[in-house]
């Protein structure tokens, strides 16, 4: 069944000091291109969390967010109590030498100076990863059941325009000996109207000729059989996304040729609605996985 590579999963799971979300995304794309934003902590980890997206995710442009909010009342950044201190020493210094009196708001001035706060850098505990793995493959599950609910929107599109297809081919045969009568015609009276008197078994030939060029059962035969096996396509267990592409690109040709062939307004008329069923065909299949 077609699945669709536009979605969005999402997971949460809480450790005893922080709340961990991991929100992925994914929109059209040729191949699996990843995108990861994830906390300095875990970038030991991208690639272990890449090759999970790419186990669960054929195609498409993914973007991948892992977000932690502290849950405890421990700090991140301590201040640099040793560097705070030579600051300060510094300060009273020139301020003594300078004969300039000590700011009443040094503390905040010195706050933003260099390497006054320094940042803790906790290292990854394997249990707290094996936590964050099974949210991870959560939020990838979440988006694939999304990608399956959208894809089911364009399966029905899909062979909805193809089922239409299929009832205009239907719609061609009335016109066929209609055409070919009217091409009889218009060549007798062309005859007629120059007052030539043309070998009769010779232009039998041509005539035989000419409208086995305008023939288009072999195009009404393929156009039935490609429309046949994007159906059969369209439901088979797997990525199918590129392969109805290449179908759609099939039907295309023989609906062309059928116009081209086609020598009758009616059934012209008919190859445009054709056309028009395909383009819409085209643009769902581009979504498709």
């Amino acid at each position: 069944m077609i699945k669709s590579m536009t979605g969005f999963g999402k997971a949460t799971c809480e450790l005893p000091q922080k709340r961990i979300t991991i929100e992925v995304k994914s929109l059209n794309s040729k191949q699996l291109d990843v995108f990861t934003r994830v906390p300095n902590m875990y970038k030991e980890k991208d690639i272990e969390i890449r090759r999970m997206v790419a186990d669960k995710l054929s195609r498409g442009k993914v973007e991948l967010g892992l977000f932690v909010e502290s849950l405890g009342e421990t700090a991140k950044s301590v201040i640099n109590q040793g560097v705070f201190a030579s600051y300060l020493s510094q300060i009273k210094d020139v301020a003594q030498s300078t004969g300039v009196d000590l700011p009443q708001d040094y503390f905040n001035h010195i706050l933003r100076l260099p390497d006054v706060m320094k940042t803790e850098v906790s290292e990854l505990d394997e249990g707290e990863w094996e936590s964050v793995k099974k949210a991870l493959a959560e939020a990838l599950d979440n988006l694939n059941a999304f990608r399956a609910q959208e894809g089911e929107s364009i399966y029905a599109d899909v062979c909805g325009s193809i089922t239409r297809i299929e009832e205009l081919l239907s719609q061609v045969a009335p016109f066929e000996g209609e055409r070919i009568q009217k091409v009889r015609q218009r060549i007798k009276e062309g005859l007629e109207s120059l007052e030539a008197n043309p070998n009769m078994e010779r232009l039998e030939q041509e005539m035989i000729f000419y409208i086995e060029k305008m023939d288009v059962n072999e195009e009404k035969t393929r156009l039935a059989h490609h429309c046949k096996y994007f159906v059969e396509t369209a439901n088979l267990d797997e990525p199918v996304g590129k392969k109805l592409g290449f179908i759609s690109q099939e039907i295309g040709r023989e609906i062309n040729t059928l116009g081209s062939k086609a020598n009758h307004e009616e059934i012209q008329k008919i190859v445009v609605q054709m056309k028009d069923e395909l383009e819409k065909i085209k643009e769902q299949v581009l979504n498709a996985l």
